[in-house]
């Protein structure tokens, strides 16, 4: 009996070894797993936000006193080009990340300068007499005094006009008619009035004072006389001048010229009327650069009826050019250094990676990118430089695109396309154009920009022409045409410059 009591208490002490050993493998396999899972989504380090070089092994703030930003083994997936970070979507949130596409679109550029009223030269008459003689009477004796056309100005006794008058009645008397039509256009060559020669005509009396009338309304200007003054041929009397429409001086700066065009509206203001504002264009640019403030000088035109702009007033002046379409994104998304120029490509699925782009003409909103990003491509407009920091430890600062990879593999040889020219940016040398599949390079139909070699004549290079071109891989990734053939014109621009 003592045996068979020993024997059951063997198997009880066996089946509770039995199911222990069982449920601490069990156990220890769920600590390992749970182990494994712990250490997968540990962090490797911690880096600061504005410089990805510090790195630290546990949390804690950067000399700038920032905290420190993790960085997880499954930031990078495979495949993903270098420099390309992951973020899930509860950082983005966090981070406050915002994205905007890259939009192809007209560029409207702002200019504002300071602007100077003056006298629409094209109207500003100079009043000088063709005669010698004495100012016997002066209508107009203030500077600035309004007049309207046909009033009186001045009268003026001269022995030559008195001479000419008498010729004029001698002809009368012998009825010549030769004779008399040269007395007529002798006094009017002198600048006597109409009115004056048909009073002499009709009353056949020598008027000892010839009165001289206004040739137009406006504003008098530049009076260097005085009743009694002896003038001769040359001697400036005063000077009228229209302010029905003004001009008004202002100058841009070298940098800017660019975009202004003759045409371009212009608003105007001036604190002599707050609130008010005139609507002009601009009506002349002039050719030259002026040496010392490296300005250019141009010319506005306004309309003045209330004549509330008067001369040498000071204004403030705003030119709205709209010039050549390109390819613009938020200015704010641009991350500029002394080397290059960078944005955060957002790549979709939490990716993101710094690349470096080629920038343009820019005004207070957007930025021109001439070349490293695509149309549509999103870029980071918030939160950029934390995004950035991460990713040019690592990043080559390229686009990984089809074109790039297939720029890796033959398109270092030129090729032959067909296509056709959907715009053309004349100032940066630029093409956007609809080509051909190219079957060298494993191309579809695509639709890109291209740089045009400097020795091409862009004249002919519009929107609608159709053309066969070559192209060549550039060393900054993008492509450029080195050869065009125009199907329309049958016109070809080699490398040397020969058509």
């Amino acid at each position: 009996m003592n045996k068979t009591l020993s024997s059951i208490t063997l198997l009880i002490l066996g089946s509770a070894m039995g199911i222990a050993a069982t449920l601490y493998y069990v156990d220890s396999q769920s600590s390992m797993r749970g182990s494994n899972e712990s250490a997968a989504n540990e962090p490797m380090y911690w880096v600061a936000p504005m410089d990805a070089n510090y790195r630290r092994d546990k949390p804690g703030n950067s000399p700038m006193g920032m905290a420190l930003i993790p960085v997880f083994s499954d930031a990078n997936s495979a495949g993903d080009s270098p420099g390309t970070i992951r973020k899930s979507p509860d950082v983005i949130n966090n981070l406050g990340v915002r994205i905007a596409p890259a939009k192809w679109q007209a560029f409207d550029s702002k200019i504002s300068t300071v602007g100077y009223v003056q006298y629409d030269q094209d109207k500003l008459i100079h009043i000088h007499p063709r005669v010698e003689g004495w100012l016997d009477k002066l209508y107009i004796k203030t500077k600035g005094a309004q007049v309207t056309k046909g009033q009186a100005l001045y009268d003026i006794y001269s022995p030559e006009l008195v001479s000419a008058q008498e010729e004029l009645l001698l002809a009368l008397q012998r009825s010549n008619k030769r004779l008399t039509r040269a007395a007529k256009q002798r006094l009017r060559a002198l600048l006597v009035p109409k009115k004056t020669i048909a009073r002499l005509i009709r009353t056949r009396k020598v008027m000892q004072n010839v009165t001289i009338y206004a040739p137009q309304s406006g504003v008098v200007d530049n009076l260097a006389v005085r009743e009694g003054f002896f003038v001769k041929p040359g001697t400036q009397i005063m000077s009228i001048g229209a302010l029905d429409e003004v001009w008004v001086n202002a100058e841009v700066f070298e940098r800017q010229s660019s975009l202004v065009n003759v045409g371009d509206k212009v608003t105007m203001t001036s604190g002599y009327a707050p609130g008010k504002e005139w609507v002009g264009s601009v009506d002349y640019i002039y050719p030259t650069l002026h040496a010392k403030t490296r300005t250019v000088q141009l010319r506005l035109r306004f309309e003045n009826p209330e004549l509330a702009l008067k001369p040498n007033m000071f204004t403030q002046v705003n030119i709205i050019s709209e010039s050549e379409a390109g390819l613009f994104i938020p200015r704010e998304a641009v991350i500029r250094t002394g080397d290059n120029n960078r944005v955060v490509l957002a790549l979709g699925e939490g990716k993101f990676k710094s690349i470096m782009v080629t920038i343009g003409r820019s005004n207070a909103k957007v930025i021109e990118i001439i070349a490293g990003l695509e149309e549509d491509d999103e870029v980071v407009v918030s939160a950029q430089f934390l995004l950035d920091s991460e990713s040019s430890v690592s990043s080559d600062f390229k686009r990984m695109s089809h074109q790039e990879e297939v720029s890796q593999q033959v398109v270092s040889e030129a090729v032959w396309v067909d296509g056709v020219i959907e715009s053309a940016m004349v100032a940066h040398k630029m093409l956007k154009v609809t080509h051909q599949p190219i079957e060298q390079w494993d191309w579809p139909v695509m639709t890109m920009n291209f740089m045009v070699k400097q020795h091409i004549d862009m004249t002919p290079l519009v929107a609608g022409v159709a053309m066969r071109m070559q192209i060549v891989a550039n060393e900054d990734g993008g492509y450029d045409i080195i050869d065009i053939e125009l199907k329309s014109a049958s016109m070809k621009m080699n490398m040397s410059g020969d058509k």
